[in-house]
């Protein structure tokens, strides 16, 4: 059979997002894997590639990557809508999906294990447990029924996700080590997931040889990503970007923390240092990532706005003409005005929930 037609014939796969990131994460599955986008919303993005292998849990921005089984836009948020997971369940081509996650995924030795998993959010006429029975009446039969059904750390796992109108279910490929690294050895609290950070560094528009800096690293999520987003690319002599990552933190505990999870991604020494007076000289360095405290860690909006003013005043003097900041925060108004004052320019939003909460991450971009 030629290639073309064996691509052609390749399942669609997709991935899970924290909202607001969907347009971030198919660039990335687009740049990074040669993949095609077929659509995004809701904190799915769909997509297909020219092979199915295991390049797709290289993915960064990606909470979890799945093969598609079923989707659909037009869920009645009845109880009828129980009937119609059944049956899509049931006519889902999982015969040609199995051979594909287990090329991914290899089967563990002794008997396989299985797992059925539905998330579901907003208001419907039936339960996350309805949902559930549903699902599992349209896999009947198949699966072999030699395989145990387990309640966590499954071979093979089958995932309904609902989303008010929407649903999407399939095999997961990926595990838990994709959303949560295995680099954080370390965590502190209001810790930065690692696919956000992933997807500001990818925003920040990186480049070999750069400086990057994180005045408020905290346990130093953001430099790690930085630091394996260059190993991850090669220049025209196949050796990875070079990269100088900096940081550190007015906290001592988070300076460890951030030293202990970077001790094996690069020469990094997280300092003890006030972000409100870096010591670093003027213009040295060319991207700076943060997470600022957002309001709820610190107090209210009066407490907010002078630390945002000091900082990104102190950003500004160590960041290089033409230099991008790339922040995060939950008061954009506030980060706004603080850019305002330094004269930087605003390149783009994207504003995102992370596990329920709003937050706005900004590129900005220092004149020069």
């Amino acid at each position: 059979m030629p290639r073309a037609r064996q691509e052609a014939e390749l399942p669609p796969l997709y991935a899970i997002v924290h909202p607001g990131l969907e347009e971030v994460a198919g660039d990335e599955v687009e740049r990074e894997l040669g993949g095609e986008l077929k659509r995004a919303g809701a904190g799915v993005v769909v997509f297909r590639l020219p092979e199915i292998d295991r390049s797709v849990l290289r993915l960064r921005t990606t909470e979890d990557a799945f093969l598609y089984a079923w989707g659909t836009d037009e869920l009645s948020y009845r109880a009828q809508d129980l009937d119609s997971i059944r049956r899509w369940t049931d006519k889902a081509p999982w015969a040609r999906l199995l051979p594909l996650h287990h090329a991914v995924r290899p089967k563990p030795k002794g008997k396989p294990t299985y797992r059925l998993v539905v998330q579901m959010t907003g208001q419907h006429g039936y339960r996350r447990a309805d949902a559930l029975k549903a699902l599992a009446r349209g896999m009947a039969g198949k699966l072999p029924t030699s395989w145990r059904a387990v309640e966590e750390n499954a071979a093979v796992e089958v995932w309904l996700t609902i989303h008010g109108a929407m649903a999407v279910c399939g095999l997961r490929l990926s595990d838990r080590s994709m959303r949560h690294r295995t680099y954080k050895v370390e965590h502190r609290p209001a810790s930065l997931r690692p696919t956000v950070a992933a997807a500001m560094v990818r925003v920040a528009e990186l480049k070999p040889g750069m400086t990057v800096l994180d005045p408020m690293c905290g346990a130093g999520t953001l430099l790690a990503e930085a630091l394996l987003y260059a190993k991850s690319h090669r220049t025209h002599d196949g050796e990875p970007w070079p990269l100088t990552a900096l940081g550190g933190d007015i906290d001592p505990a988070h300076a460890r923390a951030a030293a202990a999870n970077l001790v094996r991604l690069g020469e990094v020494r997280p300092a003890t240092w006030d972000a409100r007076q870096l010591p670093l000289e003027d213009g040295t360095v060319d991207r700076i990532l943060c997470n600022p405290p957002f309001g709820k860690q610190l107090g209210t909006a009066e407490e907010i706005r002078p630390l945002y003013r000091q900082a990104v005043r102190e950003m500004d003097r160590v960041l290089c003409e033409g230099g991008r900041a790339v922040l995060i925060v939950a008061d954009a108004a506030a980060i706004d005005e603080a850019a305002a004052a330094v004269k930087w320019k605003r390149l783009r939003r994207v504003n995102i929930r992370v596990l329920g909460q709003r937050a706005t991450i900004t590129v900005y971009r220092k004149a020069g």
